[in-house]
């Protein structure tokens, strides 16, 4: 009998990594980014249902960390618009 160990995700490894570049960016791409990170984490805890399919945390954790970056985002504009 061969054994299928549950694997991550893709679109929860994507929504991870665009979640944390999301703060390393401007204002403008730091929202695309969380933006991308909510979508790629929805997609995750979808797939993370699946019992070969793992990356369920991971997915929440970027949809969190998703709109911490939205408020950053926001945050990065308005310093830049009162320089």
């Amino acid at each position: 009998m061969a054994s299928n160990k549950a694997s991550f995700s893709i679109a929860s490894i994507l929504a991870i990594i665009a979640a944390i570049l999301s703060f390393q960016v401007g204002a403008i791409g730091g929202l695309l980014l969380a933006a991308v990170a909510f979508i790629f984490g929805a997609i995750g805890l979808v797939l993370a249902l699946s019992p070969s399919k793992r990356g369920g945390g991971l997915s929440i954790l970027a949809v969190i960390l998703s709109f911490i970056g939205v408020i950053a985002a926001i945050v990065k504009a308005i310093m830049w618009f009162f320089q």
